[in-house]
Formats: structure tokens, C-alpha cells, sequence
């Protein structure tokens, strides 16, 4: 057993086949760039987070070893499980979220952490903001991590716009979201037993079971690597950071 309960755990999903990244050859979460997986960039943040005391990940099956093999060579020491995921992100993340149930009542039988759910694709995230949004969680209870519209977004039908929304209103969703372990388990358990299994996010989740949502903004730049043009975006942010410390030294 472990002497002291951790403050918070990260449950990263990783069960995407890339469908939508033309060309590739392998899931998007295992393209490389500067050395190592894009998943990998993912949950360096996580690893290096004084706060964060275990990571959870629900990965495609058939690459699990090749994962366990990155955990190994990159020193992502907190990794305490690697599980199959499921066949929707839902049931991905609720396969991570049993896997850290049965750790922690080993670890730590009294624990209630903050987890914060995460994409493996979306390696762009950085510590302030997983701090803010523990704190968040904390404080508020449940909390998704946004970043500002930056142009105006319409509601159209048949063709036609039904609606200009106000801009200064809008939030694009980001992750990572952060829940209080207990809850957030329980609604995925019983959304699971209703035969509700396709919920987009688990911040969707939550408010279809009535949770108040509270939110924290994150970097601008925290994109999804979905497509080849999100790719080549991370490639010039990676590309630029190696620059910087040619410049540094």
C-alpha cells in the first residue's frame, strides 16, 4: 500500500484509429515527432505534474505492447495501467476509470482524488492549466477546460442561418475535464447500466445527469490532433520549441 493517497490521477484515452488522418499508417496517437509518439508528448505533461500521482490509459488492443514499450523507454514511471479500450470514447474512458478504481483501492482504500480526463491526442496542454483545473475541481466540482472563440459561430439549417451567437459568450470544449473520482465513476456506471453508452465527453455525461459544470481557460493552442493539417500544426510548434533552444544556447 502506498503511504499517501495522490491529489489527483489522469485517465488518458488513446482508442482512436486516426480515420480521419489520410495516409497515415498507424493510429494518430503513435505518428512521431522530435523522437517520441504523439501520446507521448501527452503524457509527459502528466508524468512531470508534482500533483498528479498515477496515470490510467485506455488504448486500441492491439498496440498495448508497443505503448508498455514507450512507458519503459520514456521513463512515464506513474503509468499504473494500460487497458483495452472500448468500442465508443465513452466506454474508453470508463475501461481507464475501472482500471484506476481497482488501483486506488489497493493504493490508497480511503482516496477520493481529482482525475482529469484526457485526450491522448492532444499534447498541446500545459501544467498551469491541469493545476487550474484541479484547483477548480476542488473548489467547484466538476470543470471542463475551454479556450475563447476566436470567430463568430452561427446555428444554420436547411442552409440558412437560423441564429448569430454572441461571440464574447462562446467557449470551444478543451480538455482536460476534471471531475471528483467518486462522481464521475458512479455516473459513467450508471449511464453504462441505462444503455447510454455514446456521450461525446464526460462533461456531456455529467450535465445529461444534472452536474453543474464549471470551467477554467486553457492555451489557445491546445488542439486535438485529428487531421494531417493538426499534424503539421504540432510539427511546426515541436519544430519551433527545438529552435528556441538552439537560440537559448
Amino acid at each position: 500500500m502506498e503511504s499517501s493517497a495522490p491529489r489527483a490521477i489522469a485517465v488518458i484515452f488513446a482508442g482512436g484509429t486516426g480515420s480521419r488522418m489520410n495516409g497515415a499508417t498507424m493510429p494518430k496517437q503513435f505518428l512521431e515527432l522530435g523522437g517520441r509518439p504523439i501520446i507521448v508528448h501527452t503524457l509527459r505533461h502528466f508524468q512531470d505534474h508534482p500533483e498528479i500521482g498515477a496515470i490510467f490509459i485506455a488504448c486500441l488492443e492491439p498496440w498495448i505492447g508497443a505503448l508498455e514499450g514507450f512507458v519503459d523507454r520514456f521513463g512515464l514511471g506513474k503509468v499504473k495501467r494500460i487497458v483495452p479500450g472500448g468500442a465508443t470514447c465513452q466506454l474508453s474512458i470508463a475501461e481507464g476509470l475501472e482500471a484506476a478504481a481497482k488501483w486506488i483501492e489497493g493504493a490508497a482504500p480511503a482516496a477520493d482524488p481529482v482525475v482529469l480526463v484526457h485526450d491522448g491526442v492532444r499534447p498541446l496542454i500545459d501544467a498551469s492549466t491541469i493545476t487550474r483545473c484541479i484547483r477548480s475541481v476542488e473548489e467547484n466540482g466538476p470543470t471542463a477546460t475551454v479556450a475563447p472563440a476566436s470567430e463568430t459561430v452561427i446555428v444554420t439549417s436547411n442552409g440558412q442561418v437560423d441564429e448569430v451567437l454572441d461571440r464574447s459568450r462562446c467557449q470551444l470544449a478543451r480538455a482536460p475535464q476534471g471531475f471528483r473520482f467518486s462522481e464521475l465513476l458512479a455516473e459513467h456506471r450508471r449511464a453504462r447500466e441505462e444503455g447510454l453508452t455514446d456521450f461525446i465527453d464526460c462533461v456531456s455525461l455529467m450535465s445529461h445527469y444534472g452536474h453543474v459544470i464549471s470551467t477554467v481557460e486553457g492555451p489557445p493552442d491546445n488542439i486535438k490532433i485529428t487531421t494531417r493539417r493538426d499534424f503539421f500544426a504540432f510539427k511546426g510548434y515541436v519544430d519551433y520549441k527545438e529552435m528556441a533552444q538552439l537560440w537559448e544556447n
